[in-house]
């Protein structure tokens, strides 16, 4: 057993997520997410096996998040009810755990972020998306754990170890204005096409599932895309205007394609910069 202090200030809000029934000054954490504001500064301590939690604090948003390694245990009640984590340029809504088809169990979200297209010399913002994550996908990065957030930035082989470890990750793309899916596929076709040097046969036919996903589809604000990737050989399309998919739409079975969609947000040159730092940002504290 190991004490956590957790100091909360003015208008804190802390969320923690918990596998365990724990009292500690008549706080009783559920197998569920479990979310309070504090008005008054005082000190909690949490007496709990490090071995079930790591924890991290997210300076930036003031949250407390203690990842159980029993996730899988949690209700989809407590997902759909949990916590809501907002991307300030474009104040669009994610949650902070996220239950998708063909994961195992409910991935939690490491960063946000937002994409911006540029027109003449005007910025307009096109979405806000999201990275989530299997929690136990730390296990894989603890050769990083004594890197700075610096370094996460520098170094592509950090993304590749996320990309890499066998658990569930996944991007959730908001759509913050209307557009038609043949610009949103042309968009996202020439970004991916430089990153596939010799496209081979499964990778022309992958490209070709992928484009008649949008083609002839009308965006609406607010739609949900979803690129879901259960392992580094496989990734999972799927489209909602109504909240998280209960279908897969597409599955994209080519490694170059699947590689290349996941560099266009964590390679060299992001369309998504700001998510990108989100994302080491999280992931150092997390592995602090």
């Amino acid at each position: 057993m190991a004490s956590v202090v957790v100091g909360l200030s003015s208008n804190t809000s802390v969320t923690l997520f918990s596998s365990l029934n724990i009292c500690s000054y008549k706080l009783n954490l559920k197998p569920k997410i479990f979310s309070f504001q504090q008005k008054n500064q005082i000190c909690l301590t949490l007496s709990l096996p490090l071995s079930t939690f790591s924890t991290s604090c997210y300076k930036n948003s003031k949250r407390l998040l203690l990842f159980p390694k029993a996730a899988a245990a949690s209700s989809s009640s407590s997902v759909e009810n949990g916590e809501l984590i907002v991307e300030p340029t474009t104040n669009v809504k994610f949650q902070s755990l996220l239950s998708l088809p063909g994961c195992s169990s409910p991935l939690a979200l490491v960063g946000t972020g937002y994409r911006e297209k540029v027109f003449a010399i005007i910025g307009v913002k096109v979405y806000a998306v999201g990275l989530y994550a299997n929690i136990s996908i730390t296990e894989s990065l603890n050769a990083w754990r004594s890197r700075t957030e610096a370094e996460y930035q520098e170094d592509p082989s950090f993304f590749n170890s996320i990309y890499q470890a066998p658990m569930e990750k996944a991007l959730q793309i908001v759509l913050v204005r209307d557009i038609d899916g043949k610009t949103f596929w042309d968009a996202l076709d020439s970004a991916i096409t430089p990153r596939i040097k010799t496209p081979i046969p499964v990778d022309e036919s992958a490209l070709s599932k992928f484009r008649s996903i949008f083609q002839q589809r009308s965006l609406k604000k607010g739609t949900l895309i979803f690129l879901t990737w259960p392992d580094p050989s496989k990734m999972l399309v799927s489209i909602s205007s109504d909240g998280s998919p209960s279908t897969v739409d597409a599955t994209i079975e080519a490694t170059n394609v699947n590689l290349a969609l996941f560099d266009i947000f964590f390679g060299d040159a992001p369309v998504s910069p700001s998510l990108k730092a989100a994302v080491c940002n999280g992931f150092a504290k997390i592995l602090r």
